[in-house]
């Protein structure tokens, strides 16, 4: 079968860019948090994601339609978009564009619903599909609850919706990788990468609840 030059070329952007992603994600976890290096790689980390998420959503609409990856993509962009928007307002809690970000995310969940039944899951991703698509609605309960909250909430929360939304990013771009390109050990080779963000995210977590140490 003759690989058309633009799916070659979209191909290449999306690993090219997953790559850098991931290898920077390196950097960006060990250093220093709430520092300038950190931002600046931060914000290289999130347009680097974005390009891998934009061509992913490319290849699912005109190239080859995959169940597991288009899942994915929405799961991926939406946690970027909201976890990097939340160390803008911080305290101040939710605001229109993250109204807007939960809006989209749900519609486009919503939409893609029925086509993954119509195009067929395939037998090997299924657990995967339902693990992301419920991590995916869970999330977005969460946001449309937050609404609610008290406001002096919002400034002990938005440190741990920042975490959990950019790692889970890294860690879905690491299944995807993962489902793409080890083939034996399928479903646990995709779910891996899942638990090993879990546990990530608990580190940070706990490193963020640990109190600061006194001044000498």
């Amino acid at each position: 079968m003759t690989v058309w030059m633009p799916h070659l070329l979209n191909i290449a952007v999306h690993v090219g860019a997953g790559i850098a992603a991931m290898a920077l994600s390196l950097f960006v976890l060990a250093s220093n948090k709430e520092t300038p290096q950190h931002r600046r790689r931060g914000r290289l980390f999130v347009a680097l994601t974005f390009v891998v998420c934009a061509t992913g959503a490319i290849g699912n609409l005109f190239f080859r339609f995959m169940p597991l990856f288009a899942v994915l993509t929405v799961l991926v962009s939406y946690q970027l978009a909201s976890g990097w928007h939340v160390i803008h307002t911080k305290a101040a809690g939710p605001n229109r564009v993250d109204a807007l970000l939960t809006a989209a995310a749900a519609a486009w969940a919503l939409y893609l619903i029925p086509v993954l039944f119509n195009e067929g899951m395939g037998s090997s991703g299924v657990s995967v599909i339902y693990a992301s698509l419920g991590g995916l609605f869970v999330l977005l309960a969460y946001d449309t609850a937050r609404w609610c909250f008290p406001r002096r909430w919002h400034a002990a929360l938005w440190r741990y919706e920042h975490i959990y939304k950019l790692v889970s990013a890294l860690f879905g771009m690491l299944s995807a990788a993962s489902g793409n390109l080890i083939r034996i050990g399928q479903p646990w080779s995709q779910l891996l990468p899942s638990v090993l963000g879990a546990l990530a995210i608990l580190w940070f977590f706990r490193r963020v609840r640990r109190p600061a140490p006194a001044a000498a």
